[in-house]
C-alpha cells in the first residue's frame, strides 16, 4: 500500500486523523488512458435554494453526481461468488436523492448496470461536462477487494485496493487515473461505503499464488472469524435484523480465485495503469470513506451503516459545516452504532482554496 502523509483535522467532534493519498475505500488512484468511451450523465441541473439558479454553458454542468450501488456481482467473473448484499442499492438511491436536491445532475448505476466500462465512461463523461469551479460527486456502495500491484507503485505491501463492480474489479490506480481527466479547479467529492478483507487480514502479493494452499486456508479461517455477524460490533436497534447483517468485503479465497482465473486481464490493466496519476491530477478530490483501512464496513440490510448515518447527519441539507466537520459528525454517529468502524478522510490533487471548508454539495465555487 502507498505511503501516506498524515495530518490532524480538529473540529467540534474533536481531533481526527486525516490521511493524504489514502486507499480506495480507502482509495488511491486511477487511469485516464482507459477512458476512451465517453457517456454523458443523465438528469438536469436546476440550481439550488442555497446557491441560486445554475446557468451552465452549453454542454457543461455546474455539478454532476454518479451514485453506484451493487447488491451483487456477476458470479461468472468472480468464481461463482455473487457477493449478495441488500443495502447497497438503497444507499445509491439515497445518495442520488441528496445530489438531486442539491441541484446536481445525478445518475445511478445499480448492480448489473455498474460495469467497469459503464462506470469509467460515466466518470469520463462527467470530466467533459464539469468545468473549473464545478463539482463532481462520486459515491460507491458495495464490496471492496485487493489485487497484487502490477505497476510497482505500491512498494509497502505490493497490493492495489479495488471496488468490486459487476463484471470485474476497478483498481484504485484506474480510479485516480480517471480523475486526471478533470480540469484544474474542478472539485471532486468521493464517498466509499466498502472495505477490504486483504487489508484487514494483512494479505500479501504472494498470497495470490496457487501454491500457497496452506496460507489460503489460514486466511479463509481468519476471515470467517472476523466477518460473521455474531462478532460484528454493530449495536442492536429496533430496525436491525441481525440475520441480514454483513460486511462489504470480498472474502480472501474469492479474491485469490478471481485473480487467478482472470490473471492476464488484471495484470494487463494493472501494468497499463499510470504510476504517477496522483501527481498529474489537476483537480482536488476529497474522499470520505466508510471505515479505516483495517476495519470492516457493515451492511445493515436496509442501508450501509456509514451511508445511513451520512443521510442522518446531512439532515435534508440542514447540515451547515464544511467537509471535515461532515466527516467528523458521520464518524461520531457511526462509532455510536459500531465502535469498530471509524469513517476516514483523505485528500488528493491540487488544493482549491476554500473547498474543504465549504458545505458539501455546494454548487458555487468557493
Amino acid at each position: 500500500m502507498k505511503s501516506m502523509r498524515t495530518l490532524t483535522i480538529t473540529g467540534a467532534a474533536g481531533s481526527v486523523p486525516a490521511r493524504e493519498f489514502g486507499p480506495i475505500h480507502g482509495w488511491r488512484a486511477l487511469s485516464g488512458a482507459a477512458l476512451a468511451c465517453l457517456c454523458a450523465c443523465g438528469g438536469s441541473c436546476n440550481g439550488s435554494p442555497e446557491n441560486g439558479p445554475v446557468v451552465p454553458s452549453p454542454g457543461e454542468a455546474r455539478g454532476v453526481a454518479l451514485a453506484l450501488g451493487l447488491n451483487r456481482v456477476d458470479p461468472a467473473h468472480y468464481g461463482g461468488w455473487s457477493g449478495p448484499l441488500t443495502g447497497c442499492e438503497p444507499d445509491a438511491r439515497d445518495m442520488h436523492a441528496i445530489a438531486t436536491a442539491a441541484g446536481l445532475a445525478s445518475k445511478t448505476l445499480l448492480t448489473s448496470a455498474a460495469t467497469r466500462q459503464a462506470v469509467l465512461a460515466e466518470i469520463a463523461g462527467a470530466a467533459t461536462r464539469v468545468a473549473a469551479g464545478g463539482l463532481f460527486v462520486l459515491s460507491y456502495s458495495g464490496h471492496g477487494g485487493q489485487l497484487p500491484d502490477a505497476n510497482g507503485d505500491d512498494p509497502n505491501d505490493g497490493m492495489d485496493e479495488t471496488w468490486c463492480l459487476f463484471d470485474g474489479e476497478l483498481l484504485d490506480d484506474e480510479l485516480h487515473g480517471a480523475l486526471t481527466a478533470f480540469a484544474a479547479g474542478v472539485r471532486v467529492l468521493v464517498f466509499s461505503d466498502s472495505c477490504h478483507s486483504g487489508t484487514v487480514l494483512r494479505m500479501r502479493a504472494d498470497d495470490f499464488e496457487r501454491s500457497r494452499s496452506d496460507r489460503h486456508e489460514i486466511l479463509t479461517r481468519d476471515w470467517s472469524d472476523k466477518s460473521k455477524p455474531g462478532v460484528l460490533a454493530v449495536r442492536d436497534r429496533p430496525t436491525l435484523d441481525r440475520s441480514t447483517l454483513a460486511v462489504r468485503s470480498m472474502p480472501p479465497g474469492t479474491a485469490i480465485d478471481t485473480f487467478l482465473a482472470n490473471k492476464a486481464f488484471y495484470v494487463d490493466i494493472g501494468t497499463r495503469a499510470p504510476r504517477d496519476a496522483r501527481a498529474n491530477m489537476k483537480c482536488q478530490a476529497l474522499l470520505i470513506s466508510g471505515c479505516e483501512d483495517d476495519q470492516l464496513s457493515a451492511d445493515l440490510g436496509t442501508n450501509g451503516l456509514f451511508t445511513l448515518e451520512l443521510v442522518r447527519v446531512w439532515n435534508g441539507g440542514n447540515f451547515g459545516g464544511g467537509h471535515p466537520a461532515f466527516q467528523q459528525a458521520i464518524r461520531a454517529a457511526v462509532l455510536q452504532g459500531n465502535p469498530s468502524q471509524a469513517p476516514a478522510y483523505f485528500t488528493v490533487g491540487i488544493p482549491i482554496p476554500g473547498f474543504e471548508a465549504q458545505k458539501p454539495y455546494s454548487l458555487a465555487a468557493p
